[in-house]
């Protein structure tokens, strides 16, 4: 079994642990289904300014390039995260566009961090944007994503 990522170090000292489960159900499965497996391992928190940031662990079975987190694993935590943000900020969503900009290859078995920011609201229509960076000043990847308002 892979070693588990220590959360609770990474936690900064103005995040509040949020329960996403509690808030969207069990569509969380995907990326957050598994809390103890070797794909991804997620925990979501409230910053200071109350927007959502998530500690992404990317275990191997999301290799892609070897040693690396797959596009495609980063893709699905940027959906989940980005979508979720939404919803945290009172806005039932489906995505509708998400547009990733590949920066830099994320080393398997680390955790990152996902920053979010709801940007805007204009009718049905939620625009988040969201950062998967080291915690630091290292950047993997940056997206934009359209959201549809569904209720």
């Amino acid at each position: 079994m892979a070693r588990a990522p220590d959360f609770e170090v990474l936690q900064k000292p103005d995040w509040t642990l949020f329960d996403a489960p509690s808030l969207v159900g069990k569509s969380l499965r995907f990326v957050s289904g598994d809390p103890q497996g070797k794909r991804f391992r997620l925990r979501y928190f409230r910053d200071g300014k109350n927007d959502l940031v998530a500690l992404a662990w990317f275990g191997e079975e999301t290799e892609g390039p070897p040693g690396h987190a797959h596009g495609g694993s980063m893709a699905a935590v940027l959906d989940e995260v980005l979508g979720l943000a939404a919803w945290a900020a009172g806005h039932p969503i489906v995505v509708g566009n998400l547009n990733i900009h590949f920066r830099k290859l994320l080393p398997l078995k680390s955790v990152a961090q996902v920053d979010t920011e709801v940007v805007s609201v204009k009718g049905r229509k939620v625009l988040v944007r969201g950062r998967l960076t080291d915690g630091q000043e290292g950047l993997y990847a940056e997206a934009d994503c359209l959201c549809i308002r569904i209720l």
